[in-house]
């Protein structure tokens, strides 16, 4: 078991963190699947308004191959097919049943399984959807071979739901699903310290390493740029943990079942915890009677705040948190720039709350400042734990310079690798989306 030191990064400690209670929220009045929550495809609907599905029919595939299938997290009636501008599809939704009902599929015996046998698994059951492949940052094709799969079981960012206490009575699931990933690539899982006395280990079938260090050394692009690094022309597979149990309780049932335990957490949050939901679940079942009463604006996050987005009606299907801070949009300060600010969060000692160790803090969502040329001053490398010059690569990306962008390391990135960097950006600018961007025309221009 390697260990691997991780030395830039920043951790934030925010208000809000999850206590270890679960509740179960498992009824809504309508669940959606949203195919932007699925990179890279172009998706066509098999239902229509009226139809009855099971847990797992699909409800729409990726028009460029159809063997991927995005199936319905629940049993019911399709409500809605939703389109927006040129009919793009916008989500799928259905109306669930009182009682559920489940598609079954004749599982192979793991250990005599061939490649074939669990990918076809993957590829009916609707969880390959939930991989994602380096480069570009989307949902793989089956007919690539993967030269490795990667599975991140932490993870140190703000407000960031606890996998050792998810899998807590699931690690025999958790195992079953990296055993048959086994059979397809190398799979190697990256942990923290705090889990190698845990029941999680030992993981047979895959190669473990320790990742000790500050946010952002549970990306699983910095573990994937430590332990096997991308270069052009090859590929790797992502899973989140989570979906891991997702291939793991599909093995041992041959149901697929896409709940999971989620965290709420924030500020704004009145008992922050866990909730048992499931994939596609309205946002308000999630946040009905659990936010606290103020007179202030709140933001609820579909995901954690460094790499979420502004919720939506529906719960996106990678999600493993949901947090809500304040707004800040109705907030009037005097001499704010000027006040010594010890309530505020600083990563350059502007404050004097910089010298605050340990303080946890309650940020907004303002930026704080407008847009601005970019400055050379090397505040992205000092969070950015990868072998990669982040400053380059972004102006590449900005230029349209491809092929600078392939020397500098775009095969590598994803956008979330990026979400400390813009954190700490004194320009103010958009890391993430310029990434996303950049990803997505080089992939057209080697279509």
């Amino acid at each position: 078991m390697e260990i691997y030191k991780i030395k830039k990064g920043l951790d934030l400690r925010l208000e809000g963190v999850a206590a270890r209670k679960t509740e179960d929220v498992l009824t809504s009045d309508e669940f959606a699947l949203v195919p932007d929550d699925f990179p890279g495809i172009v998706p066509k609907v098999k239902v229509r308004e009226g139809d009855q599905v099971l847990v797992g029919t699909p409800l729409f595939v990726d028009k460029a191959t159809e063997k991927v299938k995005f199936v319905s997290p629940v049993s019911g009636t399709v409500t809605a097919v939703e389109r927006g501008e040129r009919r793009k599809v916008l989500s799928v939704r259905v109306r669930p049943d009182s009682a559920q009902v489940y598609k079954s599929y004749d599982v192979p015996d793991v250990k005599g399984a061939s490649c074939e046998d669990i990918l076809q698994l993957l590829l009916e059951s609707g969880v390959f959807a939930f991989l994602r492949q380096r480069p570009y940052d989307v949902v793989p094709s089956p007919e690539v071979q993967p030269k490795a799969i990667f599975v991140s079981a932490f993870s140190k960012m703000p407000l960031a739901a606890e996998f050792s206490y998810v899998v807590s009575g699931q690690e025999e699931d958790f195992r079953a699903g990296i055993h048959a990933l086994s059979r397809i690539a190398p799979v190697h899982v990256g942990i923290c310290p705090d889990q190698v006395n845990t029941p999680l280990l030992p993981i047979s079938n895959a190669d473990v390493s320790i990742f000790d260090g500050p946010n952002p050394s549970g990306l699983v692009g910095v573990q994937i740029n430590h332990v096997n690094p991308v270069n052009k022309g090859e590929t790797v597979w992502t899973l989140g943990a989570e979906e891991v149990l997702f291939l793991g309780r599909l093995l041992r049932t041959g149901k697929p079942n896409f709940s999971r335990t989620i965290a709420l957490a924030g500020s704004e949050v009145a008992a922050p915890g866990y909730l048992r939901v499931k994939v596609g679940q309205s946002m308000e079942s999630i946040t009905q009677g659990r936010l606290k009463a103020s007179g202030h604006h709140v933001r609820v996050i579909d995901g954690n705040p460094l790499v979420g987005k502004k919720s939506g009606e529906f719960l996106g299907a990678h999600s493993t948190e949901v947090c809500v801070i304040p707004e800040g949009d109705d907030v009037n300060e005097v001499l704010g720039w000027i006040m010594p600010r010890l309530g505020e969060l600083s990563t350059h000692r502007s404050y004097l709350s910089a010298f605050c160790k340990g303080r946890v803090f309650n940020p907004d969502c303002r930026v704080k400042g407008g847009e601005r040329h970019m400055i050379m001053s090397a505040e992205y490398e000092r969070v950015f734990p990868m072998d990669i010059y982040p400053s380059f690569l972004v102006k590449a990306i900005i230029t349209g310079d491809i092929d600078r962008q392939e020397a500098l390391g775009i095969y590598e990135v994803a956008p979330e690798d990026f979400a400390l960097a813009e954190f700490v950006c004194s320009s103010k600018l958009e890391l993430q989306r310029i990434v996303r961007q950049g990803l997505d025309i080089l992939r057209k221009e080697n279509a």
